[in-house]
C-alpha cells in the first residue's frame, strides 16, 4: 500500500476563531481563559463576565444576561461567533442551547431535555435506575404528608434532596430525623423553589436517599453524545470551615487529579457509569453535547453516583483548566458539531493543580459587598487568578460583588508545592473581609503552605 501523502490526509478539524463563552462566574472566568490561549482563536466573548473578565488576554466582556436568549442570539450574529460555550445550568434549563442551535450556532452545551439531569433529581435518578447506573436509593415525594410517611417508614435519617435547580444549596445530608423532617419542611415552604426564564416556578418536590458513606470525588466527560473525553478526576471541598465543618456552600477549593481513582477507576467510571447514562439518553432521543458531570462517592461497596449535572463543576473547571491542552477549542467544536472523533486528541498536563477559593465575609449567608479588590499575581507562568463575584465600577475599580469572589490556582509537579504556590499568591491579593480555608488539599499533602 502507498503511503499517505499530505492530500490524502483528512482535513484538520476547524478550529473556532470567535468564541461566546455564556455566563458570569469564576468557571466562565477560567473558560475564558483557557480557550483565548489556543491557537487559532482570536477573541473570545463573554456575557455577562464579571470584574476580572477584561484582565483576560484575549477576551472581550459584553454586558448581556445569560437570561437574555434573544441578546445573545443576536450578538452571535453580529459577531460571527463560531462557538458558543454555555457555562451555567440555568439558562441551559431554559433551553439557550435550543435556541442558538436553531440559527444554526455551534453549541457546547445540551439542550433543555439533556439538561433536566441536573435540573430535575427524580427525573436524574429514574434515568440512572432505567440505565443500571449504580446509585443510592431513592423516595420521590411531591406534597410534604407523602414525604413525612416515607422518612417514618424508613425510621432512620435520609438525604433530602430538592427536585429542581437549587443553586448547590437544594440539598440536606441529615445526621437525625428531626434534622431530615425539619428540611422537608423547608423544601414544602418553598424556600428551594426556581423558576426557569419566562415560566413561573414549579410545584416543590424532593427525593428522599439513602445516605452514603466515602470520600467524593468529581469526573468530567466532554461528549458529542455518542464518544467522550474524560478529563482528570477533581475533589471539591464543599464546608466553609477547617476541617471540612460548617455549612456547605458552592465549594472553597479544589485539586486535580485526585489520587482517589487511578487510570483503572476512570475507566470504570466510564464503563459503569457514563456510557450507560448517555446510551439511556439517546434511547430517549435526547442528543446530549457538552459536558456531564458525575458527582460520585466512593463507598465500601463500589462506586455511587451522588448526582449528575450537566455543566462543569465551579471550583474544579478552574482547578483543570490550566492542565488542559491547546487543542481544547477544537475539542469543545467537535463535540458541539457531533463529530468529536475528527478532534485531535486533547493533552493533558501531568501535573498537580491546587484551587483556593477567597470569599466575602459572611459566604454562605448575606454576604457584603462593594470592597476594593487590591493586588496582582503578575505574570507567572504556573499561577492564575480568576474572578467569581466581582465587577468593575464605572471609575474602573473592581469590587466584589458575590460570595466567593477570587480563585487562585497553582500548578506544580506535587501537590505540596502546588498549594503553597496558591496560598502564597493568594497572600498577594485581597479585600476586606476575605474568608479562606487554610487546609484545602489536606487530602493530599504532607506539609501545610505558607499562609500569608
Amino acid at each position: 500500500m502507498a503511503p499517505l501523502t499530505a492530500s490524502d490526509a483528512s482535513p484538520p478539524s476547524p478550529v473556532p476563531a470567535r468564541i461566546l463563552v455564556v455566563g458570569g462566574g469564576g468557571r466562565e472566568n477560567a473558560l475564558g481563559w483557557a480557550l483565548a490561549r489556543c491557537p487559532g482563536v482570536e477573541q473570545v466573548l463573554v456575557a455577562p463576565g464579571n470584574g476580572g473578565t477584561t484582565a483576560l488576554a484575549g477576551c472581550r466582556q459584553m454586558a448581556i444576561a445569560e437570561t437574555d436568549h434573544d441578546a445573545l442570539a443576536m450578538a452571535c450574529r453580529a459577531h460571527a461567533i463560531d462557538l458558543v460555550v454555555v457555562g451555567p445550568e440555568a439558562p441551559l434549563a431554559a433551553g439557550l442551547a435550543d435556541r442558538l442551535r436553531s440559527e444554526g450556532l455551534a453549541v457546547f452545551g445540551p439542550g433543555a431535555d439533556g439538561a433536566l439531569l441536573e435540573a430535575s433529581k427524580r427525573w436524574a435518578k429514574d434515568l440512572m435506575r432505567e440505565a443500571g447506573v449504580p446509585t443510592a436509593g431513592y423516595w420521590a415525594a411531591t406534597d410534604r404528608q407523602q414525604a413525612l410517611e416515607a422518612l417514618a417508614r424508613h425510621g432512620r435519617p435520609l438525604v433530602v434532596k430538592a427536585d429542581g435547580l437549587a443553586a448547590g444549596k437544594g440539598v440536606t445530608v441529615a445526621d437525625s430525623l428531626e434534622q431530615c423532617r425539619d428540611a422537608i419542611e423547608e423544601v414544602f415552604a418553598g424556600r428551594f423553589q426556581s423558576a426557569v426564564a419566562g415560566e413561573p416556578a414549579a410545584a416543590p418536590s424532593l427525593v428522599l436517599e439513602e445516605r452514603l458513606h466515602g470520600p467524593e470525588v468529581s469526573v468530567f466527560a466532554l461528549t458529542d453524545g455518542r464518544s467522550m473525553v474524560l478529563l482528570p478526576p477533581a475533589q471539591d471541598h464543599k464546608r466553609i470551615g477547617e476541617g471540612d465543618t460548617g455549612p456547605n456552600t458552592g465549594g472553597m477549593g479544589a485539586y486535580a487529579p485526585a489520587r482517589l481513582l487511578d487510570a483503572a477507576g476512570l475507566e470504570q467510571v466510564r464503563q459503569l457509569v457514563l456510557e450507560p447514562i448517555l446510551a439511556a439518553l439517546r434511547a430517549r432521543g435526547i442528543d446530549y453535547r457538552g459536558v456531564i458531570f458525575a458527582g460520585l462517592m466512593l463507598t465500601d461497596a463500589g462506586l455511587r453516583v451522588i448526582e449528575f449535572n450537566c455543566r462543569f463543576g465551579d471550583p474544579e473547571c478552574e482547578t483543570l483548566m490550566p492542565l488542559l491542552g491547546p487543542e481544547l477549542a477544537r475539542v469543545l467544536l467537535a463535540c458541539a458539531a457531533g463529530r468529536l472523533e475528527e478532534a485531535p486528541p486533547l493533552s493533558i498536563e501531568p501535573r498537580c493543580s491546587a484551587c483556593v477559593i477567597a470569599a466575602a465575609e459572611g459566604y454562605p449567608g448575606e454576604v457584603r459587598r462593594g470592597d476594593p479588590i487590591h493586588g496582582d499575581l503578575g505574570d507567572a507562568p504556573d499561577l492564575q487568578l480568576f474572578h467569581a463575584g466581582s465587577r468593575r465600577t464605572e471609575a474602573g475599580s473592581v469590587v466584589t460583588a458575590g460570595g466567593r469572589v477570587l480563585a487562585v490556582v497553582a500548578q506544580a509537579d506535587d501537590f505540596d508545592t502546588a498549594f503553597e504556590r496558591a496560598y502564597d499568591g493568594l497572600g498577594r491579593v485581597g479585600f476586606e473581609g476575605m474568608v479562606y480555608r487554610r487546609d484545602i488539599g489536606h487530602q493530599v499533602r504532607t506539609r501545610r503552605p505558607a499562609l500569608p
